[in-house]
């Protein structure tokens, strides 16, 4: 049966009889919220089935376990999500019982809850109020800050304080994050030899991207950019910023914990990290290597939890650099006032 993608905050899609793969859903909820798009939902009834196999040898061994769960509910809440998305084998409507698959060697014995105090100490917040003349000028001062980023592609490789990179990373490290989980992770390279081997990996995976993935409207859409699968930046930046995203943690005692919304919360730590960036007068060019992924984490010697988000080189722009002269949108086309 072919798999298909059912994106998990559209609960209408969410239907009885859906057999789900357990290397992507890792466990139902102990109605646990991952997504505010679900409203509370009610188990009508849970259990574990095994389904066992017979070997060669005749020796018996459980396959795959079947979590039941009721239909007695509004919508679907997932413990643990690996990414928006959960791919989703359609199966035969099951006498209004929804039936998710979980693989072996993926038991809930793998999951932990936090030993972290449930109640927290809730502190005094009183930051800084200005006066509405300040809040403006500030305002447009710092739009006029980022209004000047711009995605660079020809980086100089005059050095940069370690230290400014670190506190852009640190003030990255401020994002929100679902539940506090902070799942990021920021590696940042300035061996020569480890940026070499970074740029051999994304530029032979890039050159297949471009030729044969990608497709010719994207490749054409790109040509405006003059864009290709060729990055000396790569060598040639002092510093390369790899992020990370974690897609789950790992608790003292060696159990997984879930890191909701983790894609969203370290892409808006990525956000802050480029205004960070823009704020120390430095430049970059924001790239998501497509298909490098797993062979970058075992470059990087990275743990299975980790996987690519998104690679920044970063440096001072170099004395000859160009960028294309292109134009935002307008405040009004981005802005509905209600």
């Amino acid at each position: 049966m072919q798999g298909t993608w059912l994106n998990i905050s559209n609960a209408s899609a969410l239907k009885a009889g859906m057999i789900v793969s357990r290397k992507s859903l890792r466990r139902i909820a102990e109605i646990a919220v991952c997504s505010p798009y679900f409203p509370q939902m009610q188990v009508e009834e849970a259990k574990c089935e095994s389904d066992p196999e017979t070997l060669s040898s005749g020796v018996k061994r459980k396959v795959t376990t079947r979590v039941v769960i009721g239909t007695q509910f509004k919508s679907l809440h997932l413990r643990w999500c690996g990414n928006t998305s959960v791919p989703v084998k359609l199966a035969a409507f099951t006498s209004g019982k929804a039936t998710f698959l979980l693989k072996d060697g993926d038991a809930d014995d793998d999951w932990g809850d936090s030993t972290e105090e449930e109640n927290l100490t809730q502190l005094p917040y009183s930051p800084q109020r200005y006066p509405e003349e300040t809040m403006l000028q500030r305002s447009k001062e710092f739009y006029t800050l980022m209004n000047q980023r711009r995605s660079v592609r020809f980086i100089s490789p005059e050095p940069v304080p370690r230290e400014v990179i670190d506190n852009v990373i640190h003030t990255a490290g401020t994002a929100p994050s679902g539940a506090h989980t902070e799942p990021w992770t920021f590696i940042v390279v300035s061996d020569p030899d480890i940026k070499h081997q970074i740029r051999l990996i994304v530029e032979e995976e890039e050159e297949m991207n471009y030729r044969q993935r990608m497709g010719e409207k994207w490749v054409q859409d790109l040509a405006k950019l003059r864009t290709n699968w060729i990055k000396e930046y790569l060598d040639v930046a002092p510093y390369l910023i790899l992020i990370f995203k974690q897609t789950y943690g790992i608790l003292p005692n060696g159990k997984k914990k879930t890191h909701y919304y983790n894609e969203i919360s370290v892409s808006i730590s990525c956000g802050i990290l480029l205004a960070a960036l823009q704020n120390a007068g430095l430049v970059t060019v924001t790239s998501t290597p497509l298909n490098c992924g797993p062979k970058l984490r075992l470059l990087l010697k990275r743990p299975a939890n980790e996987k690519l988000l998104m690679l920044l080189p970063v440096g001072y722009p170099a004395s000859d650099a160009t960028v294309p002269d292109l134009k935002r949108k307008h405040l009004d086309d981005i802005l509905v006032h209600v």
